[in-house]
């Protein structure tokens, strides 16, 4: 399967949306969108994110949008994420986009949030090396409460 990112076109965006509400999904994730099933909250949010000057790119494989990927936030605090839809988990996916991504942003250090039970997603971080520096609690809207969260960074 080839792996690639691409500029977020607007074609992209029902594919992503349908992704981005995928019941398991969203608890898998915990922390996003306050209303994750509102389309017009989800066309809002994008349209702002898209007059930023963050990095944020389409996930495709093989030419099929399957998620997204980006680096947003201040300089010298900026974070990484990522969205990948479910029926491709666990066959590579996030990794090879991740690693996409950090190869176009070079700039270190990036930080990542992960809830502390998502294996998944911190196994992706940490083969793209990342490392754990904290943990908090913080609110998760995909669950409706406070949930721990595991920081983690990427160094020079």
């Amino acid at each position: 399967m080839e792996i690639a990112l691409r500029a977020v076109q607007d074609s992209d965006l029902p594919a992503v949306f349908r992704q981005m509400t995928d019941p398991e999904s969203v608890e898998m994730a915990a922390f996003g969108p306050e209303r994750p099933y509102d389309e017009e909250s989800f066309a809002a949010h994008w349209e702002r994110l898209r007059t930023t000057a963050d990095v944020r790119r389409t996930v495709l494989a093989d030419g099929h949008v399957v998620g997204t990927a980006a680096v947003y936030g201040a300089a010298g605090e900026r974070e990484v994420t990522y969205w990948i839809d479910r029926s491709y988990w666990g066959r590579g996916v996030a990794t090879a986009a991740l690693r996409a991504l950090l190869a176009e942003v070079p700039e270190r250090p990036l930080y990542a949030r992960a809830a502390a039970d998502n294996a998944a997603s911190l196994r992706v971080l940490h083969k793209c090396g990342f490392r754990e520096t904290a943990r908090a609690r913080g609110y998760a809207s995909g669950r409706g409460r406070e949930i721990e969260e595991v920081v983690l960074v990427l160094e020079a």
